[in-house]
């Protein structure tokens, strides 16, 4: 089964602002951001042991605890394994400065064994309160966080979480399983093999309208291809795209900035909110089965939800490409005009 197939709907909740990504959340303002996604609709919610040390599953699990289970979809990760040990924010992979750094405290490794594969499962299925999950994505097996490393990283998870993740698949525990990273590298590696067999990946960051070209060539006419899935994750750019001050979790350069000016320029003469052009550029592509900005506040749901069902003209789509803001092989909606 594809994995368009069994997303309940496109537009999903990325779970990791719910770790305290860059700021503490109040416990209420997460729980009724999780509560006015699913008034909206919205039915697909990703998560990972990494989002502030387990903190944005438990509030997950907390949110959705009395929602029909058989209504939702709901995928998290396996690779970081998140210990009862305590530890000072300053020393763990956190860092004090780091994107999680008010999460919890616990201490998180990183293990792409099938021991911990499975350990980790079982610990997300505890923090969910679930008794099923099912899509499992292998976290960050990629250059931005292992560098020279990554390869071995790979292999590791290859002979360890990718081959539990297929047998659970294969035996009904999970419905899918890929890979979820910010690189299109492991995704090209993954689809070299022959074996295991993925059914989709969650790419954050990479296919989005400031950044497309390297996995529009090289990574999606293979997934569209095979059949598979992504899921988009991250569509406005770490915020910069929409107003914000970062990209790819840093500080937005001012070429980024100038590009985001251009972009905006347009969509004001048009009357397309910002959101709406990351949203509907990344849906546009038929590799793409899902996308799943993150939230943190109720308002922004509203946003997003707003932003999904706005109607985009193909005269705003032609205008990027004539100013060379959008890579000219990218598909957009309403290609009737090419």
């Amino acid at each position: 089964m594809a994995l368009k197939d069994f997303l309940p709907s496109r537009l999903g909740f990325g779970a990791a602002p719910l770790g305290n990504m860059f700021r503490a959340i109040p416990e209420e303002e997460a729980l009724a951001t999780v509560e006015a996604a699913w008034n909206d609709g919205i039915r697909y919610f990703d998560n990972a042991p990494f989002y502030g040390a387990g903190l944005a599953e438990i509030r997950m699990g907390e949110a959705l605890a009395d929602k029909p289970r058989d209504q939702y979809v709901i995928s998290t990760k396996v690779g970081r394994l998140v210990l009862d040990e305590i530890e000072d924010a300053s020393a763990s992979g956190f860092g004090e400065n780091g994107v999680f750094k008010y999460g919890r405290a616990n201490k998180v490794v990183n293990d792409y064994s099938a021991d911990a594969t499975l350990r980790s499962i079982e610990g997300s299925l505890e923090r969910l309160k679930t008794d099923r999950i099912e899509i499992v994505w292998v976290h960050d097996v990629a250059q931005d966080f292992y560098g020279d490393e990554w390869l071995s990283v790979f292999e590791s998870a290859r002979n360890g979480a990718f081959r539990v993740l297929d047998r659970l698949r294969d035996e009904g525990v999970i419905k899918a399983w890929g890979l979820g990273v910010n690189r299109v590298e492991p995704i090209e590696l993954l689809l070299g093999l022959e074996e295991p067999r993925p059914d989709g990946f969650l790419l954050a960051g990479r296919y989005t309208l400031l950044d497309h070209d390297r996995a529009l060539q090289r990574v999606m006419p293979l997934v569209a291809e095979r059949g598979l899935g992504i899921v988009v994750g991250g569509p406005y750019s770490s915020g910069a795209l929409v107003g914000g001050p970062n990209f790819e979790y840093a500080p937005a350069t001012p070429q980024i900035l100038d590009k985001v000016a251009r972009i905006k320029a347009i969509a004001e003469r048009y009357g397309v909110s910002m959101k709406a052009a990351g949203l509907h550029f990344a849906l546009a592509n038929p590799a793409v089965a899902g996308v799943i900005p993150g939230a943190s506040q109720p308002a922004r749901i509203a946003e997003d939800s707003a932003a999904f069902a706005e109607q985009v003209p193909a005269d705003f789509w032609r205008e990027l490409r004539q100013a060379g803001l959008i890579n000219p092989a990218a598909p957009v909606p309403a290609t009737a005009f090419i």
